[in-house]
């Protein structure tokens, strides 16, 4: 009897570790990740194999509409990461720790980020910030919670630092970001997002730290690199960032679906007859019956 090797192909892949990632590092090997949102997408891209998935707090943005990442609650974000976990076996899965869920204390973060591990049924965690969000790195990765490091463009943030600016332009405050770098290293992070870094600065990050770099936006010599799926796929409407290649436009394939349906349905062309259950004639009959009488 035949299978559908489709319905195995996620438990026929090796399951990708925090492990994995420090080997990849030191053969050469470009580690992939993207955002997902949903049990859908979560299950496409663990099919291709990425090796990591990130359910990030830009689901603010390209799924619920708001301006920046900031409104981004743990109550918001925590069913997002189960419907990812339903999705994908086969990929590491790091929730994104919303603002305010760990600036506040170290017990507050490792509150917040053991919720992602035990309710949202993540594997790792995000945390932005460098050297000033260290201790916090540390003290959520010493309860045996993997954290990713985030420097550079910090969105979270960004609002009082002058905006979303490309960072390391000038020789200062590329030191600064080395050092943001060696901080969450010391402090035990298993990676590092650099997100929007001169690439010259990116490229000493990543020599420097022992820990692998994942890019958005800050050139091509970082470990790995990450997109925002909706910028992948063309689904974000407001505007396209610099660093993302668009894959495809799937606004446009879905706006001409839905025009097209909008279009049969005011015509009457919707449904056809392939499109409608009916009843057997027996039954039928007596319908009619009835109706006479």
């Amino acid at each position: 009897m035949g299978r559908d090797l489709s319905e195995n192909s996620n438990t026929e892949k090796k399951k990708v570790t925090i492990a994995d990632f420090s080997k990849m590092k030191a053969e050469g090997r470009r580690i992939v990740m993207v955002t997902s949102y949903d049990y859908p997408t979560s299950i496409i891209a663990d099919d291709v194999g990425v090796d990591s998935i990130l359910v990030g707090d830009s689901y603010g943005m390209v799924v619920l509409g708001y301006d920046t990442t900031i409104p981004v609650t743990v109550e918001e974000l925590l069913p997002v990461c189960q419907a990812v976990k339903r999705g994908a076996s086969h990929s590491l899965l790091i929730g994104d720790m919303p603002f305010l869920s760990f600036q506040i204390s170290e017990e507050d973060a490792i509150g917040n980020a053991g919720r992602f591990i035990k309710e949202g049924r993540m594997e790792a965690v995000k945390i932005e910030g460098g050297k000033d969000m260290a201790h916090i790195a540390k003290a959520v990765a010493n309860t045996g919670i993997p954290v990713l490091g985030h420097i550079g463009l910090t969105p979270q943030t960004a609002t009082l630092h002058g905006g979303y600016r490309i960072q390391g332009k000038n020789a200062h405050s590329g030191k600064e970001l080395i050092e943001d770098a060696k901080s969450l290293e010391a402090a035990g992070v298993f990676g590092i997002v650099l997100e929007m870094i001169t690439e010259e600065v990116a490229r000493v990050i990543t020599q420097t730290v022992s820990v692998p770099t994942i890019g958005i936006g800050s050139g091509r010599y970082c470990d790995g690199q990450i997109l925002v799926l909706h910028d992948i796929l063309g689904l974000y409407p407001r505007f396209v960032p610099k660093f993302a290649k668009r894959y495809t436009d799937l606004a446009s394939t879905i706006k001409g679906a839905i025009g097209e349906y909008t279009s049969e349905v005011r015509h009457g062309t919707f449904p056809e007859e392939k499109h409608v259950f009916k009843m057997d004639d027996a039954e039928r009959s007596k319908l009619d019956l009835r109706q006479k009488s």
